[in-house]
């Protein structure tokens, strides 16, 4: 049984989300309902959850307030917020949870399985704190969890090189030489990463522009890469590849 505690400045939605919890998630025990961050952090001290589903918005101070304040406690968080923002790509950078309001049951199953597994290999502080990170920095000195065997390994997104699909998966080529495959398709690291650092040039290439030495024209064209690597550029994508450049 997993003990959590539930956060969110209108009550009602906690009430509807504990419902939903004891009717559908029933290895989850909800021990109690908080509606701000100062008594949030007396019931988590109190009661020590294994879970928290965590408003992010709340007055008198933010979730990530809440989150600095526990910062080191081995407890998983499962966000749960109206607001689809930049935030949410931090969180998915740290492979942590959201779902959003109104809640939906498929989606709140799914994440409360994600979090028994992710307690399971006992990362979550490494990852609350790459979070913690995360939203406190540039794009381009964000870090992003990759899943190993292990766990996760936490990698800096600009030490990216590129990205290739494969059968479904994606492998990630990075400057120290290591590629990682993960279950993830390309189209959601093109939505994940930023587009101020990847470019598409093709179905199944996702380039960091700062490894481009050369283009070569053609239909298509192909592109070589700092680390010596060569990858072709798609007819449809070229245009968008060389406006990067001012072509």
């Amino acid at each position: 049984m997993i003990t959590a505690l539930l956060i969110d400045d209108e009550q009602k939605n906690s009430v509807v989300l504990q419902e939903m919890l004891r009717r559908y998630c029933p290895s989850v025990s909800v021990l109690g309902i908080a509606v701000n961050t100062t008594e949030s952090s007396s019931m988590i001290q109190e009661l020590q959850p294994q879970l928290i589903f965590l408003d992010i918005q709340m007055p008198g101070g933010s979730g990530f307030d809440l989150l600095d304040s526990i910062k080191g406690q081995a407890i998983e968080v499962i966000f749960v917020t109206a607001y689809d923002n930049y935030l949410l790509k931090a969180i998915r950078y740290s492979a942590l949870d959201y779902i959003l309001k109104p809640v939906n049951l498929e989606e709140l199953i799914a994440a409360v399985y994600r979090a028994e597994q992710r307690m399971a290999g006992q990362s979550a502080n490494k990852q609350m704190s790459l979070l913690l990170h995360n939203i406190r920095q540039p794009e381009e000195t964000q870090q992003i969890a990759i899943p190993v065997k292990e766990g996760y390994e936490f990698i800096l997104v600009r030490e990216i090189i590129r990205l290739q699909a494969s059968r479904g998966y994606t492998e990630i080529f990075h400057t120290s030489g290591k590629t990682y495959l993960t279950s993830k398709n390309i189209k959601e690291y093109e939505d994940l990463l930023p587009a101020t650092l990847f470019c598409r040039v093709h179905a199944a290439h996702l380039v960091n522009v700062a490894f481009i030495r050369i283009y070569h024209r053609g239909r298509g064209g192909y592109i070589e890469l700092k680390n010596g690597d060569s990858i072709e550029v798609s007819v449809r994508r070229k245009e968008q590849l060389l406006s990067r450049f001012g072509f």
